[in-house]
């Protein structure tokens, strides 16, 4: 019998060791975020309008033979909504 509680006691000392370790490695290693999240959504927004300014100016100044820094101007996306909207128009 007292073979028997002991071994159930030393089960039940090595559970809660355990659960005091897992809850000590948690608490250790709990990771704290360098960049906050709001942070990198701003990044992120900043990024996708650079790429869609050098795609722009790719677009339009290399593979369009024109001057890449004309994507800029309100005139030339003028000049392209007038050519859409008159494609439009006939149809």
């Amino acid at each position: 019998m007292k073979g028997q509680q002991l071994e159930e006691n030393q089960a039940q000392t090595e559970e809660v060791s355990k659960e005091e370790t897992r809850a000590e490695r948690r608490r250790r290693f709990q990771r704290t975020r360098l960049i906050p999240i709001w942070l990198r959504l701003i990044i992120v927004a900043v990024l996708m309008a650079i790429s869609l300014a050098a795609g722009a100016m790719i677009g339009y100044g290399v593979i369009g033979d024109g001057n890449p820094f004309d994507v800029f101007h309100r005139s030339t996306w003028q000049h392209i909504i007038d050519i859409v909207e008159k494609d439009t128009k006939s149809k």
